[in-house]
């Protein structure tokens, strides 16, 4: 028996609110209203796709990374408030991104 089985024990008429949170399923990433920025550049002679413009805590940009970085199989950081993906993926990132709920906005060509 867990916890919330012996709480519902305790108080059989308490009812527990439904999450109004703005949060996702799929981690518990917040989710924002803003759109982030997702472009590629070259740094040191390698392209890099750069996802900049979360307004979230930091942790959760963090797990964000990690998510990129394990569906895609590739190296990134996170680095001055930028995740830093190795590789143009900017497409692949885009679509994770929106199957998590977040706006996207592609800058450059």
């Amino acid at each position: 028996m867990d916890l919330q089985d012996q709480l519902k024990n305790l108080f059989p008429e308490h009812e527990v609110p439904e999450s109004t949170s703005n949060e996702s399923n799929e981690g518990g990433i917040w989710l924002q209203d803003e759109p982030l920025y997702c472009h590629f550049e070259k740094r040191k002679g390698k392209v890099n796709t750069i996802i900049k413009g979360y307004n979230g805590a930091k942790k959760d940009f963090k797990e964000l990374a990690k998510i990129f970085k394990k569906e895609l199989g590739v190296g990134g950081s996170v680095k001055n408030e930028e995740i830093i993906i190795q590789g143009n993926t900017r497409e692949e990132i885009i679509d994770i991104l929106e199957d998590l709920g977040f706006k996207t906005k592609k800058v450059g060509g």
